[in-house]
């Protein structure tokens, strides 16, 4: 059952007991443990405003019965995660040009803000109030887009000329979509390369044309592509062939912990405060770049080419800062 499943749950059983019911028989019921028990019974009780007693004899749980009559558990209330999540929906709908749904996207933005005003906020009176910044978004041609779209979810092929930002080059290719993918408010395809004969990712914004086909694309199995695109750090990630070691001092450490890197991160913390990271990762171009952004809060211990990939672009910063100087 989901956490949902079991408060509706406990509510049903404490509505229609009469007597107090054990913890155990609750924990069976619900099957969860006895933590778990505690905090469902905190939310019952503290955010929905049930009336959960416990006898103070034996510890049993049961509805106030002079109480009990008047409460009902809502038809429906949100999380903290689904609370962020519809705000940042609302405020991209806000941002979305007028067309030809936009009295479909007009409803859909006004029940996103009764639901959120449900939760006490007020946002209809002051939606300014919450600003969602995308300064590092790169928009794509809605026609493009839409093309891209009903070519993927149609299964057909798309022949598309792309201009490569690496080599500056200009290539035409005949792909076969796979899905899309939005990383850090930026688009990419997913795609079989019938030219490579290989799983490529290609940046949207970077597709400068773009044809239909009527051939069926080829369909890659959802597992390989996990295991193409998914296991490794970044975007353009590739499979998972190495494991980097960074370590942070002890005052990155404090940013550095609480960043999500990638869903297999692990981190431990060193008696002298500083940060040891570690996390699977194919190409490093991504990665060295991350890693720069610390500056020099951050060291990658291993392994020994990556460590030479960063003194390497280490050098040539310095070549371009302390040239002539």
């Amino acid at each position: 059952m989901s956490r949902r499943e079991k408060l509706y749950h406990l509510h049903d059983i404490l509505r229609q007991r009469r007597t107090p019911v054990s913890r155990q028989h609750l924990m069976e019921e619900l099957g969860c443990s006895q933590a778990t028990l505690y905090r469902l019974i905190a939310e019952l009780r503290d955010v929905l405003g049930a009336p959960v007693e416990q006898d103070p004899d034996n510890r049993h749980y049961f509805y106030d019965r002079s109480l009990a009559g008047n409460f009902e558990l809502p038809g429906l209330w949100i999380s903290p995660e689904e609370l962020q999540a519809l705000l940042t929906a609302r405020q991209i709908l806000s941002n979305v040009q007028p067309g030809l749904l936009q009295d479909e996207l007009d409803q859909l933005q006004q029940r996103m803000s009764q639901l959120i005003d449900a939760e006490g906020l007020d946002f209809s009176a002051h939606p300014e109030r919450v600003h969602i910044r995308h300064d590092a978004g790169r928009p794509v041609p809605g026609r493009l887009f839409e093309d891209l779209l009903r070519a993927l979810f149609a299964g057909h092929r798309v022949r598309i000329r792309y201009h490569g930002r690496r080599r500056d080059a200009v290539s035409e290719r005949e792909v076969s979509p796979q899905r899309l993918t939005s990383y850090r408010d930026r688009w990419y395809l997913d795609a079989w390369c019938h030219q490579a004969e290989g799983l490529r990712s290609f940046a949207v914004e970077r597709v400068t044309e773009l044809t239909p086909l009527e051939a069926s694309s080829e369909r890659i199995p959802p597992h390989d592509l996990h295991a193409h695109f998914d296991q490794a750090y970044g975007i353009f990630s590739g499979p998972a062939e190495h494991t980097a070691e960074i370590r942070f001092t002890a005052e990155a450490a404090r940013w550095a912990a609480e960043e999500h890197w990638h869903p297999e991160q692990q981190t431990v913390f060193d008696s002298d405060g500083t940060l040891r990271l570690t996390l699977p990762f194919g190409s490093s171009r991504e990665l060295v770049m991350d890693v720069l952004r610390y500056g020099g809060d951050a060291e990658v211990v291993a392994p020994a080419f990556l460590r030479e990939r960063l003194a390497t672009e280490i050098e040539r910063m310095q070549r371009a800062y302390f040239a002539g100087v």
